[in-house]
Order: C-alpha cells, then sequence, then structure tokens
C-alpha cells in the first residue's frame, strides 16, 4: 500500500466546503469524476456503513471510520460491489482521509488515501478533476450545462 495526496485551497469556510463534499446533492456532481453516476448509501456517522456505486450496480464499500464535522472525515474501504453483491478483499487498511483546516474564510482541503498501484494511476488522474470540482461548487462559480 502507498499513500497518495492531494490539496486545494477554497475560498469558502470549512463548513461550506465540508457540505459540498459529503452533501446529498452535491456529492454526485463532484464524484462524477471517478464515476459518471456515482451514488452513496449512507448516514455518514462514525461506524455506519457506506456504499459507494457507479450507477450500474457496481462500485466499493466502507466504513465511516471517523467524522470530525467541518474538520476530518476517514472512511475504511472493505471491498467490491460487483452486480449488487458486497465482496470483501484483503487491502489491509486502506483509509480515505479529508482533512479541513480554514483560515480568513479560506480552507486548505487535504486528501490522502491509501492505494494499490494498480489504482494510483486511476486516482491520480481523477482526484484533480473532483477537487477542481469541488472548489467550484463550494465557491459557487460551477457552471450549469445548457
Amino acid at each position: 500500500m502507498e499513500k497518495i495526496e492531494f490539496k486545494t485551497e477554497i475560498n469558502a469556510n470549512a463548513e461550506k466546503v465540508w457540505n459540498t463534499l459529503f452533501g446529498k446533492e452535491t456529492y454526485p456532481k463532484w464524484t462524477a469524476a471517478f464515476a459518471e453516476n456515482s451514488s452513496l448509501e449512507t448516514t455518514w456517522l462514525k461506524g455506519s456503513k457506506a456504499i459507494f456505486g457507479d450507477g450500474t450496480g457496481n462500485g466499493m464499500f466502507a466504513i465511516i471510520e471517523e467524522n470530525i464535522p467541518n474538520k476530518f472525515m476517514s472512511i475504511k474501504h472493505l471491498g467490491e460491489v460487483k452486480d449488487g453483491k458486497e465482496e470483501l478483499k484483503d487491502w489491509g487498511e486502506p483509509l480515505e482521509n479529508y482533512s479541513l483546516s480554514e483560515e480568513n474564510g479560506i480552507t486548505e482541503l487535504n486528501i490522502n488515501m491509501d492505494i494499490t498501484e494498480d489504482w494510483k494511476g486511476y486516482f491520480e488522474e481523477a482526484w484533480p478533476k473532483a477537487l477542481t470540482k469541488v472548489k467550484a461548487l463550494a465557491e459557487g462559480t460551477e457552471k450549469n450545462h445548457i
């Protein structure tokens, strides 16, 4: 397992960035960078299950390891969903962590995750696109397509 990291500064307070990341309306918009029809089933509460779907009955499932609102979210990935069925994987302890720190109304968003070599290229390409979308949504600069 290798740890990869992505950062961006967003001209919005931490609460706005948090709500953009984990809000029901905005989550599918920025995660489209990973899967066009992405979906999510979770309460985001610590210890709760999360199912990240790709719109075709496939995806991943995880446990919310930690949730400190407006500051830190940690997600532990447990396995894949294939044709709607969960399949545990022996990935060790792969965590996806979101850290937010705000100063003078500007929030630094830091995302780090444990990754296997076969997924590294995919995430190195997708995360910058996703963060650009998070930034646009949180700052209110997203342009709607007509």
